[in-house]
């Protein structure tokens, strides 16, 4: 029989992607012992199933989009993409999925790794494997999500992909079905289709990207169907089958689909299902509702801190709150009292709430930032929006003919701030953080002016926006 090695840390962390070594980078920073439990590959998901990997295969597909709305260089981009290459490059990216390099990050500012299936046992205490870690000060799970699959007859025997394998496959499908309207689905769509795919989207609602403004999934929508996508929009799915390798796809409507491949994109769950909640007294599988430094409602010691408190199911924004629960830890384990927890304190992550940036990497890219014009309305703002199409900006003719996108930016009218921003347009996605930046920053709008944007650049549409406002 084993015995039970006991051992303390002042924190221990369950889950080593983006949030939980950023838990750990700021705790250790502090001075605190930490831990950091993890049963897969550290760097997780974003590394190896997200962000990084889906991002290697878009950014091939949007450099030659781009190449070819220039005279000169179209002619030299009309072939088809490598994709053995694309696939190899995306590879790299991945660290082959072996994740030495951010094990050594880890080791680097002096962390403890501990690989294996960590659970809670009691307040405080995580089993993992033979050993026991007791948290002098805290406990935080940043164990994230993982993709929802819908409930289909059958379904586990046609081997359907999620993500992951959307991220990871190593051939191009010849036919791919792609269920869903959201992120994960436009941007995969938007990749094997440039690959070689021929793709089919089923998206159940009435557009893409229903967490923007209407007229981003719009604009990506119509991009798709020029790109040789078949978009349809208001279909579900009935029934999903496999026969000698082919997937055969019905849908409400009675339509037959044929692939060779079907990605399901429609929605995350929080991996707390397995953790060992019930014994905190909280319900294993739940989302874990937290207030603004991070700490679970009703606990002293509990944190959970990125996707599986569903504040903000983005790495950037999981990162963020990551710097924010390892401040609050690190002030609550000094023995204050008096936290910097209003908003846009130290330990308050305010932008959750009021500034959450998000670029969706497709062509066009659909970038926001901040409340759209129906949330602010429905937040009770007072509020006006404005719109510029993009094409009317001098630099966004330079930067390929025919550019095709448009700007949005919600104003309160009240205290003359901007609650909103949006673009989409072809390399819109480097503009969002000067948008951020306004949101986050409350610059009044009579200030902007004097924010003056180079000449000829696409951020001239600041310009255009504020003129906008001005003359409505």
């Amino acid at each position: 029989m084993t015995e039970t090695e006991t051992i303390a840390y002042d924190v221990v962390v369950l889950g080593a992607g983006p949030v939980g070594e950023n838990v750990a980078d700021r705790t250790r920073a502090a001075g605190l012992t930490t831990a950091v439990v993890e049963s897969e590959l550290v760097g997780g998901e974003c590394s190896y199933w997200a962000c990084m990997p889906s991002k290697a295969l878009l950014r091939p597909v949007i450099a030659q989009a781009d190449a070819r709305r220039l005279p000169g260089l179209r002619q030299a981009v009309q072939g088809p993409l490598d994709a053995d290459a694309i696939l190899a490059h995306r590879n790299y990216f991945t660290s082959d999925w072996k994740d030495d390099g951010q094990v050594g990050w880890l080791d680097g500012i002096g962390a403890d790794i501990y690989r294996g299936h960590g659970r809670l046992t009691g307040p405080r205490t995580v089993a993992v494997g033979d050993k026991v870690l007791t948290a002098r000060h805290a406990v935080a799970v940043c164990t994230g999500t993982r993709a929802v699959l819908p409930d289909l007859p059958g379904l586990a025997e046609v081997g359907p992909w999620t993500s992951r394998e959307a991220t990871s496959a190593q051939s191009v499908p010849g036919r791919l079905v792609v269920v869903g309207g959201g992120v994960v689905a436009t941007e995969m769509a938007t990749a094997w289709q440039a690959l070689g795919s021929q793709v089919t989207l089923l998206v159940r609602g009435k557009g893409l990207l229903n967490r923007m403004e209407p007229f981003a999934g719009e604009l990506v929508a119509e991009a798709l169907t020029a790109a040789g996508a078949d978009v349809r929009t208001g279909t579900s799915v009935k029934s999903v089958t496999r026969t000698d390798g082919t997937v055969v796809v019905v849908t409400d409507t009675g339509d037959r689909i044929e692939a060779d491949e079907i990605l399901f994109a429609t929605g995350r769950a929080p991996r707390t299902d397995d953790l060992g909640l019930d014994t905190v007294g909280l319900e294993p599988g739940s989302w874990l509702p937290v207030d603004d430094s991070l700490r679970v409602t009703g606990s002293e010691w509990l944190y959970a801190v990125g996707d599986v408190n569903r504040r903000a199911l983005l790495t950037h924004q999981g990162k963020y709150q990551a710097r924010i629960a390892g401040a609050a830890i690190a002030a609550r384990a000094s023995g204050a009292t008096d936290l910097d927890a209003g908003p846009w304190g130290a330990h308050a992550a305010t932008a959750d709430h009021a500034a959450v940036p998000q670029v969706v990497f497709t062509d066009p890219e659909a970038a926001a930032v901040g409340l759209s014009l129906a949330e602010a309305e429905q937040a009770g703002h007072r509020v006006r929006a404005v719109d510029v199409d993009l094409s009317s900006v001098a630099g966004a003719g330079l930067y390929g003919e025919g550019y095709k996108g448009r700007a949005r930016m919600v104003v309160d009218l009240e205290e003359e701030i901007l609650r909103g921003v949006t673009f989409v347009g072809p390399g819109v996605g480097e503009l969002i953080h000067s948008a951020t930046v306004a949101v986050v920053g409350q610059v009044p709008i009579a200030r902007l002016w004097h924010a003056v944007p180079s000449y000829p650049t696409i951020s001239e549409v600041w310009l255009r926006l504020l003129e906008a406002f001005r003359d409505n």
